[in-house]
């Protein structure tokens, strides 16, 4: 049996893969870019929540809104640690980058324009963070990976809970009910794009075979679609998807994927897109990408700056 198919039978098994002595070239190059795409979303997130965050209403929610932050960058450093110990160069990673090679989802390239956005960002996107990540740690063949998600799989879910909070206490002011509506309009088409492209148009499936994720780019929407739809119809706030009785499965109201209208942050519901068309959107990367990145890069630049200047 060759090296790959005999790897993929031990850990269909159940065997825990944790050194790299014990992964193929296959598994080690699936891992990193797994890994990767993780630290880069959980690093991300922060600067759209930096551009609000001091809108915050009172202290709490301030300190909440740091904490969650702060986890964020903490499941970042977990992802990085694991790809240094795999033999990436995080420094080069993190510091000399392009903006535009950072493999963050694309909602994280755009200014939330109030608190509410801010909640809404927590109650969808942390959900989706939630459901991938929740995922692999029910799953990933990887110990040193499944071991730290421990810790990161009850932060997200403090996380979305807090956005939670936000959206039905703001539901039930009249004067913020459209702005959580408004929110949710852009933000959650958005999040179900954090689960990659449908699955009869997938062409590597390392990541299931390896069993570094349990489930399918569509099985996880529909999980997120499970607990975000009856939330949402909870507290009053319309979404584009409904359960259907007779498949036994959430379905779209509206064309996904679709055109989207980056300058007014709006779903073009009559223009259906294709997936090939949305990665596209994806690379070209959103308005704030380069802002983002450089603020994460700035501190070390000029720390490198002033190394120069002293030697």
């Amino acid at each position: 049996m060759e090296q790959a198919a005999l790897l993929k039978e031990k850990i269909k098994q159940g065997f825990i893969v944790e050194r790299v002595e014990d992964m193929n070239e296959e598994y080690l190059q699936a891992l990193k870019q797994t890994l990767l795409i993780v630290g880069d979303t959980e690093l991300l997130s922060v600067p759209p929540l930096l551009t609000v965050y001091d809108q915050a209403p009172t202290l709490n929610h301030k300190i909440t809104a740091l904490a969650i932050m702060q986890d964020e960058i903490g499941h970042a450093h977990i992802a990085y640690r694991l790809l240094k110990d795999l033999g990436e160069d995080t420094d080069e990673l993190l510091y000399n980058r392009a903006p535009n090679r950072f493999k963050n989802p694309y909602a994280f390239d755009f200014e939330l324009s109030n608190w509410i956005e801010l909640g809404v960002f927590n109650a969808l996107f942390d959900r989706a963070g939630y459901t991938l990540l929740g995922d692999a740690y029910e799953h990933t063949s990887y110990g040193p990976w499944k071991r730290a998600l421990v810790k990161v799989d009850k932060e997200e879910l403090f996380h979305l809970r807090n956005g939670e909070i936000i959206m039905r206490s703001a539901m039930e002011d009249p004067e913020l009910r459209e702005e959580v509506q408004r929110a949710v309009d852009w933000m959650f088409l958005m999040a179900l794009e954090f689960f990659g492209v449908a699955d009869n148009l997938k062409k590597r499936s390392q990541q299931l075979e390896y069993k570094l994720k349990g489930r399918t780019n569509d099985e996880l929407r529909q999980k997120w679609l499970s607990t975000a739809v009856p939330f949402c119809e909870s507290i009053g706030v319309k979404v584009p998807a409904h359960y259907d009785e007779r498949t036994g499965k959430y379905v779209l109201d509206v064309p996904f994927p679709c055109k989207f209208d980056v300058e007014n942050k709006k779903w073009l519901f009559d223009q259906p897109d294709t997936w090939e068309n949305v990665i596209k959107r994806f690379k070209q990367r959103g308005p704030q990408n380069k802002q983002f990145v450089e603020r994460i890069q700035k501190g070390a630049r000029e720390l490198e700056a002033l190394r120069k200047e002293v030697s």
